[in-house]
Formats: structure tokens, sequence, C-alpha cells
């Protein structure tokens, strides 16, 4: 072998290094950006589920903000009303005073403003309780009186004292009423 041939075969050798080399470079290139991808693609996963959470709670935050102020509106209404009713109570206790023929245009006054006063009040919500003749119920009404009597049922409402008022199943006043109750065998024996 002379020198020349071992020169050949040195940049053969070197060529085959080179070569075989090349193929490894890009291998490792490839893999690296195979890692990078698979990082970028895992930043992009946590990214979306980031924004998912973030418009979720922010969906979450709206509807109760919106509640809130919704409660609050009808907490507001409901004390305008609980304020209403007492000028209620004086209109009607105006207009069972003055029976009278020489009130008469008065009394249509007055009885126009109470009728407007009540639709008002009805257009916010608010209920009147109209018991008459109706069982007794402690949550919106309060006995304030009671006759014993097997005319009517036990606990029928025979009175209304002052009406109740409910607003969005919450009750600003219970109705003051006297109930009927079914004598008993000591109230019976304590007559005799």
């Amino acid at each position: 072998m002379t020198e020349r041939d071992i020169k050949i075969k040195v940049n053969v050798n070197s060529s085959e290094v080179e070569a075989s080399a090349e193929p490894k470079a890009v291998a490792a290139d490839n893999g690296a950006a195979d890692a990078g991808v698979a990082k970028l693609t895992a930043d992009l996963d946590e990214l979306r589920q980031t924004l998912q959470r973030r418009q979720a709670d922010f969906e979450n935050y709206r509807k109760r903000v919106e509640k809130e102020r919704f409660e609050d509106s009808k907490r507001a209404t409901g004390r305008v009303i609980e304020t209403l009713i007492p000028i209620i109570d004086g209109f009607e206790h105006a207009l069972a005073a003055h029976r009278e023929a020489e009130y008469e245009n008065y009394r249509k006054g007055f009885e126009l403003i109470h009728k407007q006063l009540l639709d008002n009040l009805a257009k916010l919500g608010a209920e009147r309780v109209e018991p008459l003749g109706k069982p007794f119920d402690p949550h919106l009404h309060q006995a304030v009186d009671r006759v014993e009597t097997s005319e009517h049922a036990d606990g029928t409402i025979l009175q209304v004292f002052q009406p109740g008022y409910v607003f969005h199943g919450r009750v600003l006043r219970p109705a003051m009423v006297r109930v009927a109750v079914h004598p008993s065998a000591a109230s019976k024996e304590a007559v005799n």
C-alpha cells in the first residue's frame, strides 16, 4: 500500500464517516424537533384548559352577579312595598269611616287612589292575602282572636282585621285574623 492508497482509503473512510454522521445528526435534529413540538403541544393544551377554566369562572361570576343584582332589586322593592302598606291601611280606614252621602265625591276619589295604589303594588309583585273563609295558615296569618263555634270547620278564618301581603313568596306582613275553633269538652263543662 502506498501512501496514495492510504490517503484515498482515509478519504473514503472519512466520507463514509461524514455520510454516516449526517443521518445521525438529522435523526438527532428530528428528535429534538419532536420533543419541542411535544412540549409546545403540551403547553398549548395547558393554555386551552386554563382558558376554559377562566371562561367557566367568568360565566359563573357573571351569573352570580346577575342573581345578586336581581335579589337586591327584589329586596329594595320589598322595602318600598312595606313602607306603602300602612298608607293603604290609612286609605281603607278613611274609606270605612265616611259612608255618609255628603262624602260621596270625596269617597270616590279615595277609592280611585286606593285602587291605583293596590294595582301598582300588584305590578311590582306584591300580593294581598285575603284569607276570609280559608283555613288558618300560620305562615301567612296571625291569629289575634279565636271564637268557639261548631258552625264552621276548625281553623277556618272568620274575620280579617288586617290583610296580609306577600312579595315573591316572602311574607311582608301576615294577615291578622279571627279563627274558628270547635268547643272542647273542658269549655263545655265551664259553661255549664
